[in-house]
């Protein structure tokens, strides 16, 4: 699939210290901003537009992709009948 790229305004002391940190633990920005677009474009994009891109790319769906069916409803339960009154002879 073709790439395309995201360009935004960020603090360049932040970003200077997010990449140290980061290449710490052996990450980069790039692949941590990556992970949290695809996790924002599988939040805001509809399962079956996501389904039908992966198969438009010639991708696998994944299995939590693929669309379930939904539930039927259940059927709710009756109310219990109401208890007669009892008369108290006195």
């Amino acid at each position: 699939m073709k790439k395309d790229s995201i360009t935004i305004p960020y603090d360049e002391e932040k970003l200077a210290a997010l990449r140290l940190y980061l290449e710490q633990k052996g990450q980069s920005v790039e692949q941590e901003m990556v992970s949290a677009v695809d996790a924002l474009y599988a939040k805001a994009v509809p399962g079956n537009v996501r389904e039908f891109l992966d198969l438009r790319s010639g991708m696998e769906p994944k299995p939590a992709e693929k669309r379930k069916r939904p539930r039927p409803a259940a059927e709710p339960e009756p109310s219990p009948a109401p208890l007669p009154e009892s008369r108290d002879s006195f």
